[in-house]
């Protein structure tokens, strides 16, 4: 073998290693969580993990424990990829079927709810690591009966609310929606698809119309930027990124490799055209997506990056040029010392 085709496969041997690692290292990026309508898990998390101030809360901690409010952005599948009502099973919808957010599923009449009207609303979905997709928002039919387990069946067929890449306004996605005339307690169910990867996030909300909002007679509450960074020493989930447990082996059962998305499918629905109630926001005016969700930071998680990204491309550019520099110069001096 010459000199110059093992320096050229010391080179390449060396690369591999270098370049598996610079991969590895960049991040991808979604999180959130509904604000208005609040969720379950966003509104358990503003009353305080440790001591919850509902009756519903404090229940869903003695399920499901702490992790889950303190990792409130994270109700995700990584492989959905439209396939929502395939993967997740009746009973399970809250927690989109994870065992670490059981607790959101329990089947109660006095979750802290929102009190709604029918006609034009306008929705809010905390991002804590924004990214393109697709928003759906279902309601519960006439009939609706907190007290027994969320099934599929329970939400109307159609989404009445539908938002792809709306605006990001201070850190929240916003988008409108015209809510169907209800009255009484009512569920609203968000699936947000991204369509640059098969992941989904998952909320449900509990609203009432025209009655009284909760047993303890208040309204529940989001969580705000304060409560969000005192509690991110607790979560497991890396806002800028995915988080210690979330893709780990086991977290979600029955979920194997990323799928991808069926031909001819719409993002979102798993293959469902919505009409009916539904609102279309792109292309609208009041809350129509803006250029990058109108946040610089956008641009680096459209591509399941952060703020590190760019760092991270420049120095393992420089790693990568400096171990191939060496590797070539090795290699020729031995080719010399073997030529005298």
């Amino acid at each position: 073998m010459t000199a110059r085709r093992t320096a050229t496969g010391i080179v390449a041997l060396g690369f591999a290693p270098l370049v598996l690692t610079a991969v590895a290292a960049t991040p991808a990026a979604a999180h959130g969580s509904m604000t208005d309508p609040v969720s379950r898990v966003s509104a358990c998390f503003a009353e305080g993990p440790e001591s919850p101030k509902s009756a519903a809360c404090k229940a869903a901690v003695a399920a499901g424990g702490t992790q889950a409010l303190y990792d409130w952005n994270e109700v995700n599948i990584p492989d959905a990829a439209g396939k929502h009502r395939q993967i997740i099973p009746d009973g399970k919808l809250c927690s989109a079927g994870r065992d670490k957010y059981k607790g959101l599923d329990l089947p109660r009449k006095d979750w802290p709810a929102t009190a709604m009207k029918p006609g034009g609303h306008t929705f809010q979905y905390k991002a804590t690591a924004p990214h393109k997709g697709t928003f759906e928002l279902f309601i519960t039919k006439d009939g609706y009966d907190p007290a027994k387990p969320l099934k599929w069946s329970d939400l109307e067929a159609k989404p009445f609310a539908k938002a792809t890449n709306p605006t990001l306004k201070d850190g929240s996605y916003v988008f409108d929606g015209t809510v169907p005339q209800k009255s009484g307690r009512h569920l609203i169910y968000s699936i947000w698809q991204r369509s640059d990867s098969p992941e989904a996030f998952y909320t449900c909300s509990d609203v009432t119309f025209g009655g009284k909002n909760n047993p303890a007679g208040s309204a529940p509450e989001a969580p705000d930027d304060t409560q969000i960074e005192e509690g991110s020493d607790k979560s497991t989930v890396d806002h800028d990124g995915h988080g210690g447990d979330q893709h780990g082996a086991g977290n979600h059962a029955g979920h194997g490799a990323p799928t991808q998305q069926p031909a001819g499918s719409e993002e979102g629905t798993g293959g469902e055209e919505s009409t009916g109630g539904e609102e279309e926001t792109t292309g609208s005016t009041g809350n129509a997506p803006e250029p990058n969700g109108g946040s610089e930071k956008a641009n680096l998680a459209e591509t399941g990056g952060s703020d590190s990204t760019a760092p991270l491309a420049i120095g393992g550019a420089a790693v990568l040029a400096a171990g191939a520099g060496v590797l070539f110069a090795t290699a020729r001096r031995r080719s010399a010392k073997s030529r005298g």
